[in-house]
């Protein structure tokens, strides 16, 4: 059996903790034990991942055609909602 801790945290935290908890359907002690695991699990990349990544970002440097940033920020803004389609349908 584990011991609880009380810890204190401004009006404004507790009410975004219980939002998400609430609509998570979790209590807020499971929230924030499953946001303390997110640091200290480890994060394994395969070197084939690093690879690809590096193979893309040397494309872009070379002058690839990117994504305009208000772009992606209309798309992501869409998640969610009925008007979301998946990036590939834009």
């Amino acid at each position: 059996m584990s011991t609880n801790v009380k810890i204190e945290v401004d009006e404004r935290t507790a009410d975004v903790l219980q939002a998400r908890a609430a609509k998570r359907g979790v209590t807020v002690s499971e929230l924030i034990a499953e946001l303390a695991t997110l640091d200290s699990d480890p994060i394994v990349v395969e070197s084939d991942e690093i690879a690809e990544l590096d193979r893309r970002w040397r494309t872009i440097e070379g002058g690839a055609p990117t994504v305009p940033h208000e772009r992606v920020v209309r798309w992501l803004r869409t998640w969610g909602t009925p008007r979301f389609r998946p990036w590939q349908n834009q």
